[in-house]
């Protein structure tokens, strides 16, 4: 509730510029979407805002232009589209059944993927960046039953900016993110 007051009380009065760090951080999924809407109102009547995140999808939301900071200095900057379009492609991600088997499956794709693929222990899941997705899917797919890998899961997406961000550093960690809403409309 008071994280709501704070946001309330800083929205009132239309002003010119707002500053936000992370302002849906504790807020429920539905008032998450309220206070976007909020948010685009304000752009859209001419308040430039500064937003900073960790929530990457929120950044995709509302940025009009994004600084991914990472260990205090800015590795990228570009609109949503951009930042995207510079992984050049799509992602394949898988999950294993076995974590023990990470090196064995970073072989047997390691070649197909763009660029490394990255692993995340704790979800024993690969994301792996490919040029041509429904192409690459079916030989990442034939190279993990040559190597008897066996996946709980398999799927095909375009870039997010989740996706962006574990690209440019090689690795998940809690990062400062920060995100910036260029002033008045789009």
């Amino acid at each position: 509730m008071r994280r709501r007051l704070d946001l309330g009380a800083s929205l009132i009065g239309e002003p010119k510029i707002l500053f936000l760090d992370e302002p849906t951080t504790g807020l429920d999924p539905a008032t998450r979407l309220d206070l976007w809407e909020i948010i685009r109102g304000l752009v859209k009547n001419g308040t430039s805002i500064l937003l900073t995140t960790q929530y990457l999808e929120e950044a995709d939301e509302l940025c009009d232009q994004i600084s991914v900071v990472n260990k205090g200095k800015v590795i990228a900057e570009g609109t949503s589209d951009s930042l995207k379009a510079k992984l050049g492609g799509d992602i394949i991600e898988f999950q294993l059944e076995n974590v023990n088997d990470e090196e064995k499956a970073r072989k047997a794709v390691g070649s197909l993927a763009k660029s490394k693929p990255i692993f995340d222990i704790p979800t024993h899941q690969f994301s792996v960046p490919v040029k041509d997705g429904s192409k690459s899917l079916m030989t990442v797919v034939q190279a993990l039953n040559d190597s008897k890998l066996k996946v709980n899961s398999l799927s095909l997406h375009r870039p997010s900016l989740d996706d962006v961000f574990l690209s440019l550093t090689g690795e998940k960690t809690q990062v400062e993110t920060v995100n910036a809403i260029q002033g008045g409309k789009k």
